[in-house]
């Protein structure tokens, strides 16, 4: 399994929030592109990097996040605040080995197809997921689309992944949601990626038998939970 650390910006600094609730910040560090560049030196492979204030319109991060994926050279995707192919292709101009959209791919369908099959294997789609409800805007707001409908719309798309994450786990690391990714990974063709709620080596094992090819995980890196130097590279649950 691909373990992929979470660096995910506000105002300028690298943070973990719980549950995705701004008020409950937990962990914040000055310096992401530091932060970006002692997981790059440990070994891991790609870097999952968000702009929490352009997914919610609170502003933009571009230039810190410009500036880390230029370094990661190839190994770090990018998400938050895409709002259509311009955003895709100035990240993956730069250098980004992937995009990540959520918003976009319920709101905008068409233009999700469109960005698809523009960039093959190199779009991932963000399954947000609050208690059987897709979310998008950052976890702001419920998506009028129910999960199957959506996972089979995606289907036919030359997708990189599907990032799933089990938003009402997120940033607990009390344990995952590995029925979601059971679901999800039962039905898809594409590359699952499993979010939210993993504490423990442990927990990354409920993914990989549940069907995920790889896990962003962030709390618990940050926080020690989980031994970074235990879970970089390829780990084998």
């Amino acid at each position: 399994m691909q373990v992929i650390p979470a660096i995910d910006v506000r105002d300028g600094a690298c943070v973990q929030l719980v549950g995705g609730d701004y008020d409950a910040e937990r962990v914040r560090l000055p310096d992401p592109v530091a932060v970006a560049a002692r997981w790059l030196d440990m070994g891991y492979s790609l870097l999952h990097v968000v702009d929490l204030d352009a997914a919610t319109g609170r502003g933009s991060n571009t230039r810190v996040i410009a500036t880390i994926v230029e370094r990661a050279r190839g190994r770090a995707q990018v998400g938050g605040g895409l709002r259509g192919r311009e955003d895709a292709a100035r990240w993956l101009a730069l250098g980004a080995a992937r995009v990540v959209v959520g918003s976009l791919a319920y709101d905008e369908p068409q233009s999700l197809a469109w960005l698809a099959w523009e960039f093959p294997g190199k779009v991932v789609v963000a399954a947000d997921v609050r208690d059987d409800a897709l979310q998008a805007g950052g976890w702001t707001r419920a998506v009028n689309e129910t999960l199957d409908r959506a996972l089979a719309r995606f289907e036919d798309l030359p997708l990189a992944g599907l990032l799933v994450t089990a938003v009402h786990r997120e940033g607990r690391m009390e344990g995952v949601d590995d029925t979601l990714v059971a679901r999800v990974a039962g039905v898809t063709r594409h590359p699952v990626i499993a979010s939210g709620g993993i504490g423990s080596a442990a927990d990354l094992r409920a993914l990989a038998r549940a069907g995920a090819t790889a896990a962003v995980v962030g709390m618990a890196l940050y926080t020690g939970r989980l031994s970074p130097s235990l879970v970089a590279g390829e780990w084998t649950p």
